[in-house]
């Protein structure tokens, strides 16, 4: 069950992208217009399946001034756990869903004065809304693509033609490949923002730091948390006494729900702090984006969506619970 508000809407288009990318229209049940948002949003997606309740995040890539509809696209993972396969080989025009209002961790620095977006794969999807949002406002901006070849490109005829001065694409197939250097070539005042698999967020965003940008001016989001060095079991025990065990194979919140102890989340990518709690006592690995270094190193909370234990047990305090 979600335990934020949702909204119910079906599917009303769907569109083959590529060979792996599909985009779903969403109209609103009830013909009313749905929630504006701004450029870089997403929905929550709650999809009922024979397998249960399957929970997933996908960015808007229609415009954020369209109400009338919402569209998202879902690539189809090679290692899918059922939520993009549903999306792709499950879903049927007609069918209806809830999803959440929409929300955003990757919104636009109004402190800008030049936005720069680096994208690899799927990793375009949340840049379509900025890119639209910003053409409106007359800002400038330019988007720096990899994928691994035209036919693999996501969105590429529709970008080409609507942001042909903008725009450039890396096609590796072609040797082509986006490099790290070009963050040199950026005038000052410039925010980048990158979005794609952890290795190439990593790769820019710590280029990025090292050639002088300030952390206020890089901007990043993930589709999924890091993975943890070291997985292993431990205990989580509350302040009221009650102890849960974590498993390897599951997180402190989903080991917290499944006890029937229920604390609020959103993204479940350790992005938007929502789930943050009070640890009391016992040693955090932490592997969010939202805690500052100092907050990591006081050890005194953490983002229990994605953070682990480096301790045998830790000891937390939550204000909502139920058993």
């Amino acid at each position: 069950m979600s335990i934020e508000p949702t909204l119910f809407v079906r599917v009303s288009s769907i569109e083959t992208i590529t060979k792996q990318v599909k985009k779903f229209t969403l109209a609103p049940e009830t013909g009313k217009k749905l929630p504006r948002f701004s450029g870089g949003a997403h929905v929550s997606t709650y999809l009922k399946t024979p397998s249960g309740l399957i929970v997933r995040q996908y960015s808007l890539v229609s415009h954020p001034d369209n109400r009338t509809n919402y569209e998202i696209a879902v690539r189809l993972s090679e290692k899918s756990k059922g939520g993009s396969l549903h999306w792709h080989q499950g879903m049927k025009v007609g069918d209806r869903l809830q999803i959440s209002y929409p929300k955003n961790h990757f919104s636009l620095s109004f402190k800008a004065r030049h936005h720069v977006f680096y994208a690899a794969g799927i990793g375009i999807t949340p840049f379509l809304s900025m890119m639209q949002d910003l053409s409106v406002q007359n800002q400038t901006f330019e988007l720096h693509y990899a994928s691994k070849s035209e036919e693999s490109c996501a969105f590429y005829p529709s970008i080409k033609k609507h942001y042909p001065n903008q725009s450039h694409f890396y096609f590796s197939d072609q040797q082509q490949r986006l490099q790290t250097t070009s963050l040199e070539n950026h005038p000052i005042g410039t925010h980048v923002y990158f979005c794609g698999p952890e290795g190439f967020i990593e790769q820019f965003r710590t280029a990025a730091i090292e050639w002088g940008y300030p952390h206020s001016s890089v901007h990043f989001e993930r589709f999924s948390p890091p993975k943890p060095k070291v997985l292993k079991a431990f205990q989580v025990m509350i302040h009221n006494g009650v102890t849960i065990n974590v498993s390897k194979t599951e997180t402190i919140l989903e080991a917290l729900h499944k006890h029937g102890i229920i604390a609020p989340y959103s993204c479940q990518i350790g992005r938007c702090g929502t789930c943050e709690l009070s640890v009391l006592k016992g040693e955090v690995d932490h592997y969010d984006s939202f805690l500052i270094d100092e907050q990591k190193e006081a050890n005194n909370c953490l983002i229990p969506c994605v953070s682990r234990a480096k301790s045998d047990k830790l000891v937390i305090e939550i204000k909502y619970y139920r058993r």
